[in-house]
């Protein structure tokens, strides 16, 4: 009892203490904190928030020696309403800094005139990271705080209209709010001001700083100005300065010129032209000018800012010319990027060795030349050193990582030319993290070497001609997330020892000719996303262990020999939040119902029943089962999958009606069901009904498919097809053109003309095809006019890519694989959406998966496309298929015919290119185009480069049409072409087809992240 009474006793005398110090004029805070708590949903949040306590031994609550002056709840879930935050903390006496940062705070900032007014002495408010909504020109409240210098309200829901009220803020922090219109900036100007950050809204407007002398911060990044670069005036307290990511014009070096006193710089992703302008020396180290549209050569002023300069980037502009001399006093120079311009030649080592501080050195997407340097070696503070995709040839220098003691944590080597062997020396390269060394030409085997990187997170080596196995000591990267070594020639099993790279989430081995089972430790892999086995020689059953991938998302199996049913377990409904292992947003959690959004396991063994838990998979956007035994009827649970886009169950034994259920997946843009055993009737509503019939051919019981398509241009049901008259078909049989023709009509492809039909009569053979609403590009290309439509760069774009994706389907996916033999324009058509789709390779001829050429007995091609190769020989190859594309391409390029006695006398389009690029290389393109964009001109010489890389004489030197998509992929992603604009046009839920449609070679960009 005496302890207690001492314990009250100490409390009492505290609290009087303190209320003695703060004053008789100051009201006890205790009061209006814990109301404020008992306010809360959960109280429990702040636990020692206490009546009849000391309130500065609140959690979160600062004291001075007589006064609360600070409250920091920054992070902790309130989920109350800025009323309430008014109401009993920002009225608190004495309170001069408040956070309430990432709280779950809502409500309007609006709040009523009754209101009490803020607290005088509160001089900073922390409110971001919130969901506070309304009108900044209604937050009259915060006009109360008299003292208030401080106001972050960033991230959050805001908007404004309109001034009813004055604030004078020394820092304002609006960003990433819903702000538009011009008005804002001119309210919040004050001479005062000092920082000022509105990135990430969509301001628009002219804007004048002059007035605010004392700015040291300004951050207009991410809005929508498409004006010339604001005055600043006399800026000289300025000191961080971003622009980026508008549209903003002018002069720079005029503007700025009087800033001398500026340590940042970004103005990228903004509309300046010209040469690079001058800056302000003295201050400047960090300058980032990219993508603009600057040109001409890098100047030597540039270097007057050697003497402070920590970062440059100069990337995605159209400069040329050499690094000057000058750069090599560059030595505190950290981070240098030059990617993604028009420089050439060798590396400028001798300006290169002089930047002794260098850590950073990016020259990716330019047209340098020659061997790598040996001296790369001797820049010995580099960490990252990215030349991919440039022209770079011989061996990769086995003195790359020098004698180990190299500082080297990313090497991105990819899309160029070297040969040779892959050293094992880079194993010397201890502190390594990512290393890609995909699209070249390298041979032999993986060096077991590289098993000793123990900080490795990304191996990339797709797209080479490596051989042998994969080496067992790769089991030692315990922090390896990304291995990829697609379309190589790798032999063996699958190495057990992966079992021990617990980190992995990307494991791709598809195109290889690896034998063995898939192994059941799989499943132990409890990071894994991604698993990509396809095209190899795997047999034995589907391990049901892989049910236990708990992030796994992409399953891909297709084309092996698997046997033995599918297993159930592989559908388990496994939570998941989910992060994307490649550079995009943020994959939403998936609580329920599985998490898989692609499943392929088509052209395999596959028997038994297809197992109803499948309709688990509720995100799936993928289903592929086609081209297996698999029996039974079609399960009533695939109507489940709300999310499915591509459903392929074709080429299987599996009877029964077509369930009704499938008629609610509203998302369904393609199915197959061909070549089964269904019959019944075909349900007509829902998205059924929209489908192609074609997905529904070969059962012999269904009701509502065509079974004769002979002598028509339209179907039953009001189809339009195109029936095409085979001319010449001598030294075919009945048999063999009845064969083929069955082959084909099983190919489907987005990107390629369907065959719905054949017909015979007599000599005279009919095929019938899906109808094309635009016809050929030949015809809308080189006569818009009579086609009623015009080809801007961007629809050319996305026909050049789709055209691309059809014969890469042909030569790599169809089995066995298909050589064109006639790749023209007039054989690339165009649906009603402008999208290409190859037609006429019902006309190929087929070749064995292990086969590179085919002999035929007459000249193959149409005059202006056809290969030097094949004036010396009758051997067809998918080399051939790739110079014809080229062709295509400059095409589209040009706006001009392949053969034109007009334009080229007794040369071809080819010819008349490659005379044009050793003189005004901007003349080869189609007025037409640069009329639309003089600033196309760099995407133009991009799509130009993959044009004559694809009509090279030398048939081994052409790039495989897979390596095409993946040229246009990496311009996408150095230009910033939006992917869903080009690779596809379809919509989707939780942005999946981002995945689904994307080329493989998404997957080098993985080391960048």
């Amino acid at each position: 009892m005496k302890a207690l009474y001492r314990s009250s006793l100490l409390v009492l005398l505290s609290l009087a203490i303190f209320f003695t110090l703060i004053g008789a004029a100051s009201r006890d805070p205790t009061p209006q904190l814990i109301s404020f708590k008992n306010s809360l949903p959960n109280p429990t949040l702040l636990p020692n928030w206490l009546p009849n306590q000391n309130p500065c031994t609140f959690t979160r609550i600062t004291c001075n020696q007589t006064h609360l002056t600070s409250i920091d709840l920054t992070s902790i879930p309130l989920s109350t309403d800025l009323t309430v935050v008014a109401t009993y903390l920002l009225t608190l006496d004495h309170l001069q800094f408040i956070s309430l940062k990432s709280t779950n705070l809502t409500g309007s900032v609006s709040l009523p005139p009754s209101h009490s007014k803020c607290a005088s002495s509160l001089s900073a408010i922390d409110l971001s990271q919130n969901a506070l909504s309304g009108s900044l020109s209604d937050m009259s409240f915060f006009s109360s705080c008299s003292n208030l210098q401080s106001l972050n309200l960033s991230n959050n829901l805001l908007q404004f209209d309109s001034a009813r009220w004055k604030l004078n803020l020394r820092v304002a922090d609006f960003s990433y709010n819903k702000i538009s219109g011009p008005a804002l900036i001119p309210w919040l100007l004050n001479p005062d001001l000092n920082h000022l950050a509105l990135k990430g809204n969509k301001i628009s407007g002219e804007s004048d700083f002059s007035a605010a002398a004392s700015l040291q911060y300004l951050d207009l990044s991410s809005n929508n100005f498409s004006v010339p670069i604001p005055s600043f005036g006399d800026c000289s307290s300025l000191q961080y300065l971003d622009l980026s990511a508008n549209k903003y014009f002018g002069d720079i070096a005029h503007t700025l010129s009087a800033c001398n006193r500026l340590l940042y710089l970004n103005v990228s992703s903004n509309q300046f032209s010209g040469p690079l302008p001058s800056l302000p020396s003295g201050s400047l180290q960090f300058v980032y000018l990219a993508a603009n549209h600057f040109h001409g050569q890098i100047p030597s002023a540039l270097a007057d800012l050697c003497s402070t300069l920590v970062q440059l980037d100069l990337s995605s502009n159209n400069l040329t010319g050499l690094v000057p001399g000058a750069f090599g006093a560059c030595a505190s120079l950290e981070s240098f990027d030059i990617s993604s311009n028009l420089f050439g030649g060798a590396l400028p080592m001798e300006v290169l060795m002089k930047m002794s501080s260098l850590k950073e050195l990016a020259v990716a997407f330019n047209t340098f030349t020659g061997p790598l340097p040996e001296t790369l070696s001797k820049l010995a503070s580099l960490e990252s050193l990215d030349l991919s995709s440039n022209n770079f040839t011989g061996p990769i220098t086995a003195t790359l990582c020098g004698d180990g003691e190299s500082n080297l944590k990313e090497l991105f080597l990819q899309n160029n030319r070297f040969t040779g062997f892959i050293p094992p020396s880079l194993s010397n390269c201890s502190n390594l993290v990512a290393l890609d060394l995909s699209f070249n030409f390298l041979s032999g085997t993986i060096p077991a070497s590289l098993g000793s990187l123990s900080k490795l997170r990304d191996l990339i080596i797709w797209l080479n001609q490596l051989h042998g196995e994969i080496p067992r000591e790769l089991m030692y990267l315990n922090n390896l997330e990304n291995l990829i070594l697609d379309f190589n020639e790798l032999t063996g099993n699958i190495p057990s020892g992966l079992v021990n790279c617990t980190k992995l989430n990307w494991i791709s081995l598809s195109n290889n000719r690896l034998t063995g089972q898939i192994p059941p430790w799989i499943g132990k892999l409890s990071n894994l996303a991604i698993l990509k086995l396809s095209n190899n020689s795997l047999s034995g059953r589907i391990p049901p262990e892989l049910g236990d991938c708990t992030s796994l998302i992409w399953l891909d199996l297709n084309t092996n020999s698997l046997t033995g049913s599918i297993p159930p377990e592989l559908f388990k409904q496994n939570p998941c939040n989910f992060t994307r292992v490649y550079g995009g947003k943020v994959q939403p959690t998936f609580n329920h119902n599985g998490s898989m959004i692609f499943l392929d396991i088509s052209h395999n063994m596959l028997s038994g029943s297809i197992p109803k838990e499948i309709g688990a998979m509720y995100y799936l956007y993928v289903l592929n089962l086609g081209h297996n035994n698999v029996s039974g009827s079609i399960p009533q649970e695939l109507g489940k999958m709300k999310n499915l886009n591509i459903l392929d169950l074709s080429n299987n034994r599996l009877a029964g009606q077509i369930p009704e259920s499938l008629t609610g997946l509203s998302l369904l843009t393609e199915i197959n069901l061909s070549n089964n055993l269904l019959s019944g009737q075909i349900p007509e509503s829902g998205q059924l009904d929209t489908l192609p019939v074609a997905g529904f051919q070969n059962n012999s019981g269904l009701c509502g498919v065509p079974l004769s398509l002979c002598g028509s241009d339209s179907l039953k049901d009001g189809s339009v097809v195109a029936i095409k008259k085979l001319i010449h078909v001598s030294g075919q049989g009945d048999r063999e053109f009845t064969a083929e023709m069955e082959t084909i009509g099983k190919i489907k492809h987005r990107n390629l003309v369907p065959l719905l039909g054949y017909c015979k009569v007599g000599e005279e053979r009919l095929l019938v095809y899906e109808y094309m609403k635009y016809g050929s590009l030949e015809d809308v290309l080189h006569d818009q006019k009579k086609a009623g439509i015009r080809l801007n760069w961007a629809v050319r774009r996305k026909i050049a890519i789709g055209a691309a994706r059809g014969l890469s389907f042909l030569h790599h996916n169809c089995n066995p694989h298909i050589i064109h033999r006639d790749m023209k324009s007039s054989n690339v058509l165009l649906d009603e959406n402008l999208e290409a789709r190859v037609s006429d390779f019902g006309m190929a001829r087929h070749m064995s998966a292990m086969d590179t050429h085919l002999s035929v007995s007459t000249l193959a091609g149409t005059p202006g496309y056809v290969p030097p190769e094949y004036y010396q020989s009758f051997r067809c190859s998918t080399k051939g298929d790739v110079y014809s594309y080229g062709v295509v391409l400059l095409e589209l390029l040009t706006g001009k015919r392949p053969t034109d006695s007009s334009d080229f006398g007794d040369n071809n389009l080819v010819g008349w290119v490659k005379q044009h690029a050793k003189m005004k290389i901007s003349d080869i393109f189609d007025p037409e185009l640069m009329k639309e964009d003089p600033n196309l001109e760099v995407e133009l010489l991009q799509h130009l480069k993959v044009a004559c890389s694809c009509l090279d004489d030398r048939p081994w030197r052409r790039p495989t049409m897979i390596q095409v998509m993946a040229m246009f992929k990496e311009i996408q992603a150095g230009s910033g072409i939006d992917s869903q604009s080009t690779i596809t046009n379809e919509e989707d839920s939780f942005n999946a087809v981002e995945m689904v449609e994307m080329s493989i070679k998404e997957v080098p960009e993985l080391s960048k992240h």
